[in-house]
């Protein structure tokens, strides 16, 4: 893909339908417990991204024997009854945190020596909370740099159970890996959360996930997780298209005050993003849910004020709808994103100010005023996300740009090809 990418205005309200990709969240997951499981295992609706690439990479590395069909979006997993086979592998992760975490836990389970390394910014990412979790409950894993970052070596000698407090502050994707691994390990297992949960709903998600492979997690009280040895059963299971990607098609709705179904979401999937709806409608847009999927309409936008600790994902995209809102937008409670595949408060605040907005950036969030959008060439700093939400203003505002659009290869390689198509004739 080229360097930069200009997005044309649409003229009008934008009117259709569209079904995003498969989840990246419930694919990642899907395929460990898969993985793990007895049996093969057959998914359906499997999103072909880089980061779940990486993932299927990684697996057949580790000995785990799939066959993945990209264009029926379908995976074949023999599973390995808890115990990856490979003694000894090296594995790539590029930049995908859940990736990295998700096969720290699991190759703990194994009997050999695993690396795991990935790109400059995975570099940067923490992991050493997820190894010292490991270690209370009976696992060996070291940070080459002794940076509490990858690259990561598990000397692979089973887990023996026990107790871990898990810290929740910066990721919930450590809590998710330790809950998939547990069922495996020796002994019952414990997890306390220390010091609070950010994104909540993802480990709602990896709950349910493992719920319908037939493993059953308990929750005593409020941050706590137990569970005993238990082994998950090989499953027909089909994932939801992906909500944080759908959160870019509710808000063309919004800003272009047009109206755009998301087919195969409801209120009640797995995934919490999809609460993204209920943000819009504090702004103005009007929530149908159909037979056929969930629906915006647009209106009148206004400023809001809001908390997006549980979906923070979209926050993103939530900052590409406020400069076309009447009055200020307050973002909230998101400081865990300045670790995410780049610091995204840092990020949105420098490329909504080359829009000509005004922006207060905060610890843990920012307030975005609205004021006339002027043409600006959007960076995306690696991150997928920032390309994604930031071409919606160029839907409704004249000159802006996105370079190295490639980068959302990550979770949605055809995005920009969807987006042409949605908002065009084409539809």
């Amino acid at each position: 893909m080229s360097e930069h990418i200009e997005i044309t205005p649409v003229d009008g309200r934008v009117e259709g339908s569209i079904r995003p990709p498969g989840s990246k969240s419930i694919t990642n997951r899907a395929l460990i417990i898969a993985a793990l499981a007895r049996g093969t295992s057959q998914l359906s609706g499997v999103l072909d991204s880089q980061d779940t690439r990486v993932m299927l990479e990684s697996l057949g590395r580790l000995g785990l024997r799939l066959m993945h069909h990209a264009a029926a979006a379908r995976v074949e997993i023999e599973g390995c009854a808890g115990h990856p086979p490979a003694p000894l592998a090296d594995l790539w992760l590029e930049n995908s945190g859940t990736s990295i975490r998700f096969l720290t836990a699991l190759c703990a389970l194994g009997h050999g020596r695993y690396r795991l390394d990935g790109n400059q910014r995975m570099r940067e990412r923490p992991l050493g909370d997820l190894v010292e979790a490991l270690a209370q409950l009976g696992g060996n894993a070291r940070c080459e740099f002794d940076n509490r970052c990858p690259p990561v070596t598990v000397f692979g000698q089973g887990l023996a159970g026990g107790t871990a407090r898990v810290p929740g502050k910066i990721s919930s994707q450590y809590l998710s890996a330790l809950l998939m691994a547990a069922p495996s390990a020796a002994r019952p297992t414990r997890l306390e959360v220390a010091g609070g949960l950010v994104s909540e709903p993802y480990v709602d998600m990896t709950l349910r996930v493992m719920e319908a492979f037939g493993v059953t997690v308990l929750q005593p009280a409020p941050g706590v997780f137990e569970s005993t040895p238990q082994e998950y059963k090989a499953q027909a299971y089909a994932i939801e298209p992906d909500a944080t990607a759908a959160s870019y098609f509710f808000a063309i709705a919004a800003i272009t005050g047009g109206r755009v179904t998301v087919e195969g979401l409801s209120r009640g999937a797995l995934q919490g993003d999809v609460r993204f709806v209920d943000v819009l409608a504090q702004m103005g847009c009007l929530v149908e849910e159909t037979p056929g999927g969930l629906t915006v309409t647009g209106g009148p936008l206004r400023g809001i004020d809001v908390d997006m600790n549980a979906i923070s994902d979209t926050a993103q995209t939530l900052a590409a709808v406020a400069p076309f809102a009447v009055g200020p937008t307050r973002i909230r409670n998101i400081a865990h994103v300045r670790h995410k595949e780049t610091d995204r408060i840092a990020a949105m605040a420098a490329e909504l100010r080359k829009l000509g907005q005004r922006v207060e950036e905060f610890a843990d969030g920012l307030e975005i005023h609205p004021a006339p959008i002027t043409p600006a060439l959007i960076e995306t700093y690696d991150d997928h996300r920032m390309a994604m939400s930031f071409a919606l203003v160029g839907l409704k505002a004249p000159g802006v740009k996105i370079a190295d659009p490639g980068c959302t290869a990550k979770t949605y390689p055809n995005y920009f090809e969807d987006l042409r198509r949605l908002c065009t004739s084409e539809r």
